[in-house]
């Protein structure tokens, strides 16, 4: 416990002091890594606490990020005008489905609420029929690859393939400024840090037990009189809210949204960072997530084609050898240390 209130004070004093060491480049490769850690955070609760292997998460990520993209962009188009992908593709009118996004409460709204909804929707269907295990995996993967499809066919709704982009004002601030880039930096880690502790209090809760009973015994649980099905459901809604958040501030971060950030390959990515960090510890998961992908920024300077196989391999590598992720190794070794101190001399009275 006193190491864990350690490490947390430290990483909160690395965070406040990026803005200061960290060039504007180097700070937005960062606040991009913490939108990463919030869909981690998400993924660890319904992965490692609730055993749900979900490969889909990058729809939800999208979801969010898209209906944020949205907003941003009927703000720059202005009352009269189209976003400028409507008018390169020919369309004269704002479609219907955009227009409740120019109001920025709803926008704000729909970040959290669609991909919530959609995975509500769809874990009553799913977790009701006691679909699990790599049933669940395989259709949260083809849900991600038919998402890329529907967005990619919808040229004039989405922006098609190249998605959305050129992104300069987020809720007032100037995103091409750095002062406005920094502020974005804390929004990013404050909604990291909220995520965090939500998730915290929720596997401390009495939920959070009954979570980790479904998941190491879903019968058992159904046979004592609770629903799996509704422990489970509630659980992958939250996770995807989360991934939403975080797709949400990606797209004034990176300043661009597009299938290609959404597909099969980026969710297993996501997972990759999980299961390298530790899926059972939340706090190994937000630091799997940074890892892997300032990892993937270091390394794909030098070794853009070989990066993927490089990734592929260290989750192959984590699964057989730590299947608790670091994390699970540092916790071997700090119980390997304690053991190995002596015990208290008895002086005699």
């Amino acid at each position: 416990m006193r190491w864990g209130r350690i490490s947390l004070v430290v990483c909160i004093v690395l965070l406040a002091l990026a803005p200061v060491v960290l060039s504007p480049f180097r700070l937005g490769l960062l606040a991009k890594y913490l939108c990463f850690a919030i869909v981690a955070v998400g993924i660890a609760l319904a992965w490692g606490q609730g055993g749900m292997l979900t490969l889909g998460q990058g729809v939800f990520f999208g979801l969010g990020g898209y209906a944020m993209a949205m907003y941003l962009k009927l703000k720059e188009a202005g009352s009269a005008g189209l976003p400028d992908f409507m008018v390169w593709s020919g369309v004269e009118e704002l479609p219907a489905l955009w227009k409740p996004f120019g109001n920025p409460v709803f926008a704000l709204a729909a970040v959290m609420l669609v991909p919530g909804l959609v995975a509500f929707l769809l874990g009553l269907l799913v977790f009701r029929q006691r679909v699990r295990g790599a049933y669940f995996a395989i259709l949260s993967q083809a849900l991600a690859a038919a998402f890329v499809i529907l967005l990619v066919g919808q040229q004039g709704l989405t922006g098609g393939t190249n998605g959305m982009t050129n992104f300069t004002q987020f809720f007032g601030l100037d995103l091409t400024d750095p002062n406005g880039q920094r502020a974005v930096y804390a929004v990013a880690a404050v909604v990291l840090g909220v995520t965090f502790l939500v998730a915290k209090l929720l596997v401390r809760s009495r939920f959070g037990r009954l979570l980790v009973a479904v998941r190491d015994g879903e019968d058992r649980v159904r046979f004592l009189g609770y629903d799996p099905a509704v422990v489970k459901t509630i659980t992958f809604t939250i996770s995807a809210v989360m991934a939403g958040l975080a797709g949400a501030l990606f797209v004034p971060i990176v300043g661009i949204i597009s299938p290609a950030l959404l597909g099969i390959v980026p969710s297993l990515e996501l997972l990759v960072g999980v299961a390298v960090g530790g899926r059972f510890v939340l706090a190994g998961a937000i630091a799997g997530a940074i890892a892997v992908n300032y990892a993937k920024t270091l390394f794909s300077e030098d070794f853009a084609e070989g990066w993927l196989y490089l990734q592929g391999g260290l989750f192959v590598l984590v699964l057989v050898f730590a299947p608790k992720g670091l994390a699970g190794v540092v916790e071997s070794l700090r119980y390997r240390l304690s053991s190995r101190k002596p015990a208290p001399v008895e002086v005699a009275a």
